[in-house]
């Protein structure tokens, strides 16, 4: 092992992340044959096969499990080592690794490129996932920081609320439940329609259970889907009604192809945070991007989407 260098550490990692040679290449911005190469020449210096390939399937075998936890641990420390050489020099340089649960994709890309035109020197990969795949990524120093909502617990973390994150019931235009007048109305109201929401583990599938379970109310869930987008699309076709991040729908509601119902009690709201782990010291470019997001945030998302936000309760 003493021969393996950082560069096939990190080829490794990434392989491993996929299970793919070929996605692992276009993430590193290499060929797939480079990849492979790379992965042979680790395999060579460990003395033991790190991965099983059948036709198009990898898998990690028993060696490659356990080489993979040292793998990472040392990239985590190479990672950190940098972190606190650009701190000491105070520059802003590097590339800053940025988790994010796909509900934020609707308006953090923006935000960062107002980040962007102030520090140019940085270099921003995104990572995209739910909250449970961020809660690992978080756990395993694979981001710098992460903008999320619900908070983890699974591990000590400094988490700062930035904005307010509201959600919302929606429906096609058109449903019955529009056509309900005397104000807002009852959850009770909900009960007799088929709900499509997001997967287990998603924080806006834990609001809405949260939010339906003080009022006794069991959604019928006739769908369950990992995409937002994809969810607007079934409810504009009349297949059910949702529960979404008012963030998700600026597109679809300008545009009159999806309908809010004024739920009382809503909308829920919930916060944005940025996080990181307490273990972690912030390159100067995460923390540029922490303050940066502290104090345009709440600002940036107030005035793209208040006008929705009128749309249920117009005083």
């Amino acid at each position: 092992m003493k021969n393996a260098t950082f560069r096939q550490l990190r080829v490794f990692s990434e392989v491993a992340r996929h299970l793919s040679f070929a996605k692992a290449a276009q993430v590193l911005h290499l060929t797939p044959p480079a990849v492979t190469m790379q992965i042979k020449e680790l395999e060579g210096h460990v003395g033991l096969p790190l991965f099983d390939r059948s036709g198009r399937t990898v898998t990690l075998t028993t060696p490659g499990e356990y080489m993979l936890v040292y793998a990472r641990r040392m990239l985590a420390t190479l990672k950190d080592a940098e972190d606190a050489a650009a701190r000491l020099q105070q520059v802003e340089v590097g590339t800053l690794t940025i988790g994010m649960v796909s509900t934020a994709k609707y308006f953090l890309p923006r935000l960062l490129a107002q980040f962007r035109e102030e520090h140019e020197g940085v270099e921003i990969r995104l990572v995209e996932g739910n909250r449970g795949e961020l809660v690992q990524m978080l756990q395993a120093n694979d981001v710098d920081v992460a903008v999320m909502g619900r908070p983890p617990r699974e591990m000590a973390t400094r988490t700062e609320p930035f904005a307010a994150h509201p959600h919302v019931f929606i429906a096609p235009v058109g449903h019955p439940l529009l056509a309900e007048e005397g104000g807002p109305l009852t959850v009770d109201a909900l009960r007799p329609y088929g709900f499509i929401v997001r997967e287990e583990g998603s924080g806006t599938r834990a609001a809405l259970e949260k939010f339906l379970e003080q009022s006794r109310l069991e959604p019928r869930v006739i769908m369950e889907m990992g995409s937002n987008e994809t969810i607007k699309q079934a409810v504009m076709a009349g297949m059910g009604i949702s529960f979404l991040s008012l963030h998700t729908l600026q597109l679809e509601l300008d545009n009159g192809l999806l309908a809010l119902v004024d739920v009382a009690g809503t909308p829920v709201v919930r916060a944005w945070n940025v996080v990181h782990t307490l273990s972690k010291v912030l390159s100067p470019a995460a923390e540029a991007f922490r303050y940066f997001v502290l104090e345009r945030g709440e600002a940036y998302l107030a005035q793209h989407f208040a006008a929705h936000r009128k749309l249920l309760h117009p005083s």
